[in-house]
């Protein structure tokens, strides 16, 4: 066992540190909220509950679930919102993207 050892030890570190490195890369590889999720820029009159509303058919969230989720990922501590603050909302990107491609093939063919 020890000739086994010394014959293949650098060998076998070799390995133990290629598949240690490629894990804990592959551990490192997480998506921001901003690249995965909604950011929209708050307008006159919105509050998170017409947020909610305007945008229910793109989440399968009840209205509170959707203003608990909009406050943690955005560090809001109360619900009032400011005209001009961005805030991520929990509606996948490529799903409102995919429904306004949707949309707009709809509407050319209306024309």
């Amino acid at each position: 066992m020890k000739k086994l050892w010394n014959q293949y030890s650098y060998t076998i570190i070799l390995v133990i540190l290629s598949f240690t490195v490629t894990f804990v890369l592959l551990g490192n590889e997480k998506k921001e909220l901003k690249d995965e999720f909604v950011e929209i820029t708050v307008e006159e009159g919105d509050s998170l509950w017409s947020i909610s509303k305007e945008f229910s058919s793109y989440h399968e969230l009840s209205p509170g679930e959707f203003i608990n989720w909009v406050k943690q990922n955005n560090q809001l501590s109360g619900s009032h919102l400011y005209v001009g603050e961005k805030i991520m909302i929990p509606v996948l990107t490529e799903e409102l993207q995919f429904s306004k491609q949707i949309a707009s093939s709809y509407n050319e063919q209306l024309d």
